[in-house]
C-alpha cells in the first residue's frame, strides 16, 4: 500500500470521510466532487466484461507516460453515431466519451497546408495533434462545418408540472412572455449556495415538453441531480424525466454560409424575423423531419439539427451533398474546444463547477433574480450579486502562442500564484494561445500582466477582454 492506487485510498480517506458526511447531513459535498461522482460512469459500466476491460486497461497503464489528449482504447467501438461509417470514410481519428466514438478531427482535412493551421503547440501538448484541427476551426469561421453532435446527452422533462419544476431548479426565466413555444433558454441549475451544478440548454417543444441538453459526459450527473430535486420537493402535478440521448441524433451546421447550406433543404424560414437566435423550430430537412435550434458553441451562425436516431444516416448524407458547394468540411471536437476558446464559451467540470458561481464565472447574465418565484440558491446568489464576486474568470492570452496550458497550470501576478488555469488551447483565428483561470476580482483587470507555468517554463501574458472574437455578438445573429 505504499504506492499506487491502494496509497491514494488511505491518504484521502479523512478527506473523502468529511465530505461524505457534508454529502449525506447537508445533501451537498463542500467540494466539487465531479472527479469522483459515480455519476460519471455510464450505463455501459453495468455491463462485467466493459468494466472488466477498462479496469484491467487503467492498472496496465498506471505507470506508463500519458500525453495530453491521450485517448484509451479498452471496450472500443462501443457507441455510435448513425453516421458513423461516413465519418470512418472521411478519415475520422476517433475519440471516446462516456462510451461513445466522438471525432477528435478527419484526416481528410490535414492535407489543406493553411499556414495559420500549422501552429503545433510545443512540447507534450503536440503530441495527439494534427493541423486538420486548424483548418477545421478556420473553415467554420469563414466557411460552413458538418459537426457530428449525437453523443450531447440530452434529457426530455413533460408532463402538467414541468414549467414550475424547471422556474424552480434554473436560475434562468424559462417562461418567455413572447414565443414561449420553440425558445431555447441558456441556464445553470445551482445548489443551495449558488454553486453550478448544472449547465445547460433548455428548448421548450411543447407547453409542457422540455428537451434538456447538456454535456455528453454530463448527462448521469444532470439528470440525477434533477430527479433528486423532484424527490426533495414532489411537485404538486405530475413530472416525468427521461434520458433520450439515444432517441435523437444531432449535427451541428455552422459557418457564415451556414444559411445557404440548410434553407434550400428547409420546409421553413431560416431568416432572422421568422427564426431568430436562440429559438427551435420543428420542420423537414429534406424528407428528414428534425427540430432546428439555432444555437451555437462556436461562435458562428448555424444550428443544431436533432431527428430521430433512425433518420440520423440520411440527414448527414442531405446536409453533406447540400454543403459541397460551399466548401463545407467535417469537423471534430478539438476544433469546437478551439472555436469556443475564442468566443468565451465555458465548459461545466472545467471552467464552471459547484464550487463557482455564475457571477464568478462570468455567467452572470443567464441569472435572473427577479424571477415571480424563488428557485434553488437565490438567497445565496442574490447575497453573491449584492457583494460582487471576489475572484473571476478570466481569458489570459500568452506572448508564446506555441506555449498551450491545457488545465490546472499554476497562474502567476507579481510574482504571486492566485490560480490556476481551467482550460485552455490555441485560437486559429485570432491566433493565439488562450486559457482561462479564476483570478481575484481585485487584480482581474484587462491588460493586466500574468505568468502561467507551462511544462515547467513561466510563459509572459496578460488578462484580455472577452470574448476575443466577434466582441458583439453579430455573427451568431447574422
Amino acid at each position: 500500500t505504499s504506492r499506487g492506487p491502494s496509497r491514494l485510498l488511505l491518504v484521502g480517506a479523512g478527506g473523502i470521510g468529511k465530505q461524505m458526511a457534508s454529502w449525506i447531513v447537508d445533501g451537498e459535498p463542500e467540494l466539487d466532487l465531479w472527479k469522483m461522482d459515480i455519476r460519471r460512469f455510464g450505463a455501459q459500466y453495468r455491463s462485467q466484461a466493459y468494466t472488466l476491460a477498462r479496469t484491467v486497461e487503467v492498472y496496465q497503464q498506471y505507470y506508463d507516460i500519458h500525453y495530453p489528449n491521450e485517448e484509451r482504447e479498452a471496450g472500443r467501438p462501443l457507441r455510435r453515431s448513425p453516421a458513423y461509417p461516413r465519418l470512418v470514410e472521411l478519415g475520422c481519428a476517433f475519440g471516446e466519451k462516456s462510451g461513445w466514438e466522438r471525432p477528435n478531427w478527419f484526416g481528410a482535412n490535414a492535407d489543406v497546408r493553411d499556414a495559420r493551421a500549422m501552429v503545433r503547440p510545443r512540447g507534450w501538448a503536440g503530441e495527439h495533434w494534427s493541423n486538420a484541427i486548424g483548418t477545421e476551426a478556420l473553415a467554420c469561421r469563414d466557411r460552413a462545418v458538418l459537426f457530428d453532435e449525437t453523443s450531447f446527452s440530452k434529457m426530455e422533462l413533460s408532463g402538467p408540472g414541468a414549467l414550475a419544476f424547471l422556474e424552480r431548479v434554473c436560475a434562468n426565466r424559462v417562461d418567455r412572455e413572447v414565443d414561449p413555444v420553440g425558445a431555447v433558454t441558456y441556464t445553470q441549475l445551482c445548489n443551495e449556495r449558488g454553486g453550478v451544478e448544472c449547465d445547460l440548454t433548455v428548448t421548450r417543444v411543447a407547453s409542457d415538453r422540455f428537451l434538456l441538453v447538456t454535456g455528453t459526459a454530463f448527462g448521469n450527473h444532470d439528470l440525477g441531480w434533477i430527479r433528486k430535486q423532484l424527490d426533495l420537493v414532489p411537485p404538486v402535478t405530475p413530472v416525468h424525466a427521461r434520458d433520450v440521448t439515444s432517441t435523437y441524433a444531432c449535427f451541428g451546421v455552422w459557418g457564415p454560409r451556414a444559411r445557404d447550406v440548410i434553407a434550400p433543404l428547409a420546409s421553413a424560414d431560416l431568416g432572422n424575423a421568422a427564426f431568430p437566435y436562440l429559438h427551435a423550430r420543428e420542420m423537414s430537412i429534406g424528407a428528414v423531419p428534425v427540430i432546428a435550434m439555432r444555437v451555437t458553441f462556436v461562435g458562428e451562425l448555424g444550428w443544431e439539427l436533432y431527428c430521430p436516431s433512425e433518420y440520423g444516416l440520411t440527414l448527414w448524407d442531405t446536409l453533406w451533398d447540400a454543403g459541397r458547394a460551399y466548401g463545407m468540411l467535417a469537423g471534430g471536437y478539438r476544433a469546437i474546444d478551439a472555436l469556443r476558446l475564442e468566443k468565451g464559451y465555458r465548459v461545466w467540470g472545467a471552467d464552471v463547477t459547484p464550487a463557482d458561481t455564475p457571477y464568478e464565472a462570468g455567467l452572470g447574465f443567464a441569472v435572473d433574480l427577479d424571477k415571480p418565484d424563488p428557485f434553488v440558491g437565490q438567497d445565496a446568489l442574490r447575497a453573491a450579486n449584492a457583494i460582487g464576486p471576489t475572484r473571476r474568470l478570466r481569458p489570459i492570452v500568452l506572448a508564446d502562442a506555441q506555449a498551450i496550458a491545457l488545465g490546472s497550470e499554476p497562474v502567476r501576478i507579481d510574482g504571486t500564484i492566485v490560480g490556476r488555469v481551467t482550460s485552455g488551447g490555441y485560437g486559429f483565428r485570432v491566433e493565439r494561445s488562450i486559457a482561462y483561470a479564476y483570478v481575484p476580482a481585485a487584480l482581474a483587470e484587462t491588460g493586466r500582466p500574468v505568468e502561467i507555468e507551462v511544462f515547467g517554463e513561466w510563459i509572459p501574458g496578460e488578462i484580455a477582454r472577452e470574448p476575443l472574437y466577434d466582441p458583439t455578438g453579430a455573427r451568431i445573429r447574422a
